[in-house]
């Protein structure tokens, strides 16, 4: 099957995060409420589309000074749940510290397939860019997060040619912090999640971050949660050094005692880990 993962049980035990994380259930709907209270208490937010679909839009909450930084946030869910909507909370840490967070929505699996959403997350980037001045962005300093699965897609944008494919500078991402990120996608062909995903031996090879390396050195940090499964730690730490090797500045952060969905507290606290990367990034 994969590596030493030999049944697809065991494969599942190391890349269902559900398993690890009895308090899945009460994260996921403390997400939605904290959202709900961040739109309502936020005082100015903006939602636009990027895409010519339904599925393509954005959430922008500015920050109050000019000229603020810009940090771009792609959502988890396995590609196949979930939407931006449930993820506006991680604009509080931008809020509270003058950057614009730009919370990315995308399209689901099995309605189209991952690369599809890449090409989805691609334009949404390019879009901030291009918009940047009009919501009072700074366009030189975009930082990239995502979770899980959007800290594949986290990657899939490092290796992206912008300027063939879009016309922007090489280093639209000054700096990207994927969170618990898939980088490999091998082993989910023989996941609980195959029949939604439909992935090809062909998926696996164009899509899987660490076999699209950027093409130029970039900055990361690829961070994951301490209660995470050993897969989970392994993808990360290969990813890391993978860029590495390619002379790239990379490292890995364990955040201690967090799980999959814990972890992202620390995005949206001013004074967490993770909150703390996203300024490295954007300051260095």
């Amino acid at each position: 099957m994969y590596r030493h993962l030999t049944s697809q049980d065991a494969i599942d035990r190391e890349y269902n995060p559900r398993l690890l994380a009895a308090d899945m259930g009460a994260v996921v709907a403390g997400w939605a409420e904290r959202s709900a209270e961040t739109r309502r208490t936020c005082g100015h937010r903006l939602r636009r589309s990027f895409g010519p679909t339904l599925a393509e839009y954005l959430h922008v909450f500015p920050a109050d000074a000019p000229n603020a930084p810009i940090h771009v946030f792609i959502h988890g869910g396995y590609w196949r749940a979930f939407s931006a909507d449930d993820f506006s909370f991680v604009a509080e840490a931008g809020l509270n510290r003058g950057v614009t967070t730009v919370v990315i929505n995308h399209d689901l699996c099995p309605r189209v397939r991952i690369a599809e959403i890449t090409r989805q997350a691609r334009a949404a980037l390019a879009w901030v860019w291009r918009n940047a001045p009009d919501f009072g962005g700074d366009r030189r300093r975009i930082v990239v997060s995502g979770h899980s699965a959007g800290g594949h897609l986290a990657g899939r944008l490092l290796a992206t040619d912008w300027e063939r494919i879009y016309g922007l500078p090489a280093d639209v991402i000054k700096g990207a912090l994927p969170i618990s990120g898939l980088f490999d996608l091998e082993p989910l062909r023989w996941s609980w999640l195959q029949p939604v995903l439909q992935l090809t031996g062909d998926d696996v090879a164009g899509e899987s971050p660490i076999r699209r390396l950027p093409s130029r050195p970039v900055r990361v940090i690829a961070a994951v949660g301490g209660l995470e499964s050993a897969e989970f730690h392994r993808q990360t730490s290969d990813y890391a050094d993978a860029l590495t090797a390619m002379g790239s500045t990379a490292e890995m952060l364990d955040i201690e005692g967090r799980n999959h969905f814990t972890v992202l507290d620390d995005l949206a606290d001013p004074a967490g880990p993770l909150w703390l990367a996203v300024e490295r990034l954007l300051n260095g």
